[in-house]
């Protein structure tokens, strides 16, 4: 007899054990997320499969613990052929049955960070105080970026420095046939942050920012999804900066052209949140937190007239 969970993933029979009402649940969360209707049967059927495992062994919903996991994995591992995804499977599935209450937060031992650790946390740390963005971003964005480094550096130093443009398409290219589309778009837009982030601190010297290719949307192929440095040129030359309009204008597209201001960033800012001496630009970013960035040298000069140069 099959059965349906959330119209989407089909089992040979009934899932049992104590995660049974959780079950669903889970998927239609990882659904929201952007996973791909292939990943969520994968993800249904390991969870499934560890309902199964805890009943057998006799553990409560609210005894279950990430010990458990490593346990349920090693022995899955004996009749089964693992995959690299499934302990972040269950660790997803864990950290979904404490943001319901299903199950209590754990209490484990601090360990010192690795170097890949640190730098994620200083990461997220930043988008947390100077980006004010929301915890779910926070959670996506690191996510990603951990991936990304441990493809790159795998277990060894983490020197941001040594990032090429290479390793950066070549990580987009292997992630994103596998995700949604929306998943995967997240997956590009982290990097995007990731890198300025990067190169704002000085770890990176060029803006590899601009090497994560864009996922296509076959929905409507045919709109760009933004303007190439040639384009970029075309339009600064277009604006006359004899008048004060104009310069105005010539700043404004430097500044989305070289910080990656948004626009409402760009909109809201005033003459007070330049620092002419510092070199540096205030800008003012959701839940009205500050950032204070470079202000590159031809953004500066841009309120000069064109005759100038």
């Amino acid at each position: 007899m099959r059965y349906i969970i959330n119209s989407q993933v089909v089992l040979s029979r009934a899932p049992d054990g104590p995660l049974v009402a959780h079950i669903g649940p889970f998927a239609q969360s990882q659904s929201v997320q952007g996973y791909a209707r292939h990943s969520i049967r994968q993800q249904v059927r390991l969870a499934a499969g560890f309902s199964h495992w805890l009943q057998q062994q006799r553990v409560a919903i609210r005894h279950v613990s990430s010990d458990h996991l490593s346990q349920y994995l090693r022995d899955r591992a004996r009749r089964l052929r693992p995959c690299s995804c499934d302990a972040a499977t269950l660790r997803q599935l864990l950290d979904f049955l404490r943001r319901e209450g299903v199950i209590g937060t754990e209490k484990i031992a601090a360990r010192p960070l690795t170097p890949l650790e640190r730098c994620v946390h200083a990461y997220a740390q930043y988008l947390r105080d100077a980006r004010a963005l929301v915890t779910a971003t926070i959670i996506n964005y690191v996510s990603f970026i951990r991936g990304f480094l441990t493809d790159r550096f795998g277990t060894r130093p983490v020197r941001l420095a040594c990032l090429k443009a290479g390793d950066v398409v070549r990580f987009v290219q292997r992630q994103a046939p596998q995700l949604h589309l929306k998943r995967a778009k997240l997956l590009t837009t982290a990097l995007r942050s990731f890198l300025r982030y990067a190169r704002y601190r000085g770890d990176v010297v060029l803006d590899l920012a601009a090497a994560v290719p864009i996922v296509a949307n076959w929905s409507m192929p045919a709109i760009p999804r933004a303007i190439g440095a040639e384009q970029v040129r075309q339009l600064l030359a277009s604006i006359d900066r004899r008048t004060a309009i104009g310069r105005r204008d010539y700043a404004i597209v430097l500044l989305l052209a070289r910080l990656g201001l948004r626009s409402g960033e760009v909109a809201f800012l005033e003459l007070e949140d330049i620092d002419w001496d510092a070199g540096q630009v205030s800008v003012r970013g959701k839940r009205d937190q500050r950032t204070a960035l470079p202000l590159p040298a031809d953004v500066g000069a841009a309120k000069l007239p064109s005759a100038a140069f």
